[in-house]
């Protein structure tokens, strides 16, 4: 397990410099220049001469990517071009912290619901609660946030008057219930359905018969034998998940007025803010070969069949 832990620990840094490599070129020859949107349009030709010099944008390509790539592993990611004087570290990490929050309480709305619903309707197939749970899945798993989102709002702030429609207040406020509900409701949906499919997989395995032979309780069963071979595959999702939790929400956090990352990645977009881009392209990567490194480990954790070499 360690062997096969650091070979994927080694694959990361190239990885990431792929990444980079692509998004610095996407940055500097894309649409959009820096300066401009530094100085606006009508600057003149000296003023905009002398800053392009200043931030080094009449060297080679590959001169600055390693610059940016030289100061990006001592984690300087450069200055913000649209919020001045703040480092993008500095922003960017901030903004971590509101989204994080935001998508482990989505996280806990659909682990907390989405598998015991999807072990339920395995163990009731064929009859009206299996069916009623699969289309509850389908329902909402086909609903976009953009649809999802004004019927919470209308229904309980505009209706009922029981929540905040936008704002920010932490994990323990009542400004988060709306978000994480439009961002868990698919949760639930695609962890209720994969649990389903992989729980009626293993209910028809020889092991389940025996156990029931043996006159283990029911319960048992579903904990100890089910549950714990169904979740192998959910584990992918889960992992999945948690690199979400650097990622953000770009249209939830934006109509619930949310100051995370999602909305951040929004802002910088239409601003042309290429640090932050950057930055904001490169640890969400990161955070991605992190959750499938965990996914991989937990499945040994799992499923003690399961070896790596």
């Amino acid at each position: 397990m360690g062997a096969f832990i650091v070979r994927r620990l080694l694959w990361l840094p190239f990885l990431l410099l792929i990444v980079s490599l692509v998004t610095f070129a996407l940055g500097t020859y894309g649409p959009g220049d820096p300066v401009e949107v530094r100085l606006g349009t009508r600057a003149n030709p000296q003023t905009v001469a002398r800053l392009r010099r200043q931030m080094g944008l009449e060297r080679p390509f590959f001169v600055q990517w390693g610059d940016y790539v030289r100061k990006a592993l001592k984690g300087d990611f450069g200055e913000s071009l649209t919020y001045r004087g703040q480092t993008v570290g500095g922003l960017v990490a901030k903004k971590i912290w509101v989204s994080a929050r935001l998508t482990f309480a989505a996280m806990f709305i659909g682990i907390g619901l989405g598998i015991p619903l999807g072990l339920l309707a395995a163990l009731k197939q064929g009859t009206w609660l299996d069916g009623a749970l699969v289309s509850f899945a389908l329902f909402f798993n086909a609903t976009p946030v953009f649809i999802t989102a004004p019927f919470l709002i209308i229904l309980f702030a505009l209706k009922l008057h029981l929540l905040p429609t936008s704002g920010w207040d932490g994990l323990f406020s009542t400004k988060i219930i709306m978000p994480a509900l439009v961002m868990g409701l698919p949760g639930i949906a695609g962890l209720a359905r994969m649990t389903r499919a992989s729980a009626m997989e293993v209910l028809g395995q020889d092991y389940i018969r025996t156990a029931r032979a043996k006159g283990l309780s029911e319960f048992t069963i579903q904990v100890r034998h089910v549950l714990r071979n169904a979740l192998i595959p959910v584990i992918t999702i889960l992992g999945l998940s948690l690199a979400g939790l650097v990622e953000g929400a770009f249209i939830t956090e934006t109509i619930f007025g949310i100051p995370g990352i999602g909305r951040l990645a929004v802002e910088s977009i239409f601003h042309r803010d290429y640090p932050v881009i950057m930055a904001l392209t490169l640890i969400p990567a990161c955070a991605l070969v992190m959750a499938v490194l965990i996914s991989d480990v937990l499945y040994a954790v799992v499923d003690p069949r399961i070896r790596y070499t």
